[in-house]
């Protein structure tokens, strides 16, 4: 077993504070990754504050990893020490279920292995990336290109893949109008993702407050949804509404803005519920859906399109000691867009 540092939330309400933890010995097919950084998700602060329900204390946040192989197991063939790596939300899944087997771990039937907060293989609960260290299964350890800085890349590994999955499925390209609502940590990535994809983008915020942001980062439109007038203007406009917040949002004004067969997809998740008349469904033949995060496989594909169109995450880059005033800045919206930690900073209790 390998004792390496980390950052714990031990409670609910409690500030996260230093800590270690074991990582467990290497199997045939296992990865030891040393973490160089990890990005912040506001899925952390959901998780560790058991707003999805309870967690178990202590836990270690953080499933946007990028680091370097360190160390291989025996029948290790996909990387080798020294290789540039990332690790998502998922360590592992049953790998047999039909959509396992269509590269669709994400949605495994009886649940996959999550980063953090789930019972591993060996009966553990998974441990992430808010450490130095890590180690996981060869088959959930995605290669990053040279062509990404790994600071950058880090958030690519949540905020990346789970804008990516829904704007590829629901087809996003030339001559597609693609609205994405809310420019945060999965917003900013959808812009530029949408733009490279070549959509016309448009960004719904609550204010203009983050305009000059948006269109730099590729958005061709930006509108604050505070302003009534904006969902006249923009009514039936829509083949691909982006739903990124993580706050409850008028569903059936959205749905409004939708162009015949338009689909409008949550991929930030709320933990309070949200309502819909069904005519809003009915006028239009529009969908609602959802899509979390993208197998592994498509994460792949999201970092070669990622080095191939020169994207990344606009970061901040921090120390781990300035870990629990992250949190609160996120929670405030304060943060353009990503928190990063550097993974150097982990110290001892």
């Amino acid at each position: 077993m390998l004792t390496v540092n980390a950052y714990a939330a031990t409670a609910a309400t409690d500030p996260l504070v230093p800590t270690a933890i074991e990582r467990r010995d290497l199997g045939p097919h296992d990865v030891l990754i040393e973490i160089k950084y990890a990005g912040i998700c506001h899925s952390d602060i959901h998780t560790a504050r058991g707003d999805w329900g309870p967690a178990a204390y202590p836990l270690v946040p953080g499933h946007e990893i990028a680091g370097i192989v360190a160390e291989v197991g025996a029948a290790v063939t996909r990387h080798a020490v020294g290789d540039r790596v990332g690790v998502g939300c998922m360590v592992d899944s049953c790998r047999e279920c039909d959509n396992c087997r269509q590269g669709e771990e994400q949605y495994c039937v009886p649940g996959n292995t999550l980063t953090y907060g789930s019972v591993g293989a060996d009966g553990e609960v998974t441990q992430g990336g808010y450490s130095t260290h890590i180690v996981v299964t060869e088959d959930f350890v995605v290669t990053i290109p040279d062509g990404i800085a790994l600071d950058v890349a880090a958030p690519l590994l949540c905020a990346g893949i789970t804008t990516y999955s829904p704007l590829r499925h629901w087809g996003a390209g030339p001559g597609k109008q693609v609205a994405v609502v809310g420019l945060g940590g999965l917003g900013h990535m959808a812009v530029k993702i949408a733009h490279a994809m070549g959509a016309e983008v448009t960004v719904l915020s609550q204010s203009l407050r983050k305009r000059d942001d948006g269109l730099r980062l590729g958005a061709d439109h930006y509108h604050a949804t505070s302003d009534p007038q904006t969902f006249k203007t923009l009514t039936r406009r829509f083949d691909l509404i982006v739903n990124t917040v993580s706050a409850p949002i008028d569903v059936d004004r959205h749905l409004r803005l939708l162009a015949l067969d338009g689909a409008l997809v949550n991929v930030g998740a709320p933990a309070e519920p949200m309502t819909l008349n069904v005519f809003s469904l009915l006028a239009g033949r529009r969908s609602y859906a959802g899509s979390m995060i993208g197998g592994i496989r498509e994460t792949q594909e999201m970092l070669d399109f990622c080095a191939e169109h020169g994207i990344g995450a606009e970061i901040e880059l921090i120390d781990a000691d300035r870990i629990n005033e992250a949190w609160e800045r996120v929670l405030a919206s304060d943060v353009r867009y990503r928190f990063v930690i550097d993974a150097a900073t982990f110290t001892e209790r």
